[in-house]
């Protein structure tokens, strides 16, 4: 939902969708994107093959309250440790990361007790990942 900031008007949330590492397979991160903006949250996609410190860049250039990252490579534990790493050198741990892909359950406890809030695998569906980023990211200005 959108939040009302001190000059009493709505901001939508904003959420920086990345496809990180050398994986070029982008169909999943790109029908999030849109099932995001037409849930009302703006979207930023950056497209293929982003640098961690790419998308954290954009992240805080953008005034990101959310990255999402779509990580289908096997990288998914050094992409995701490095994205919170650089988020933590920012002082930017206000800026909520979630994720999803081909991610073994095996590895989401690691990647959640690091700090990725939510991972999404195959089966999920955009109302699910919508109502969650609606109901767990929030505006970092506020």
């Amino acid at each position: 939902m959108p939040s009302t900031t001190s000059t009493g008007t709505s901001t939508p949330l904003r959420v920086v969708v990345a496809k990180p590492g050398l994986d070029g397979h982008d169909r999943g991160a790109k029908v999030i994107a849109r099932a995001l903006r037409d849930a009302g949250i703006e979207v930023v996609y950056t497209g293929l093959h982003q640098t961690p410190r790419q998308i954290v860049d954009t992240a805080l250039q953008e005034d990101a309250d959310g990255i999402g990252l779509s990580v289908l490579s096997g990288a998914h534990m050094t992409l995701f440790t490095e994205v919170l790493r650089l988020l933590r050198e920012q002082d930017a741990t206000d800026i909520t990361v979630f994720g999803g892909g081909i991610i073994p359950d095996a590895d989401i406890p690691p990647l959640l007790g690091l700090g990725v809030a939510a991972l999404f695998t195959p089966g999920t569906t955009t109302r699910e990942i919508t109502d969650w980023v609606h109901a767990n990211v929030a505006r970092t200005d506020t």
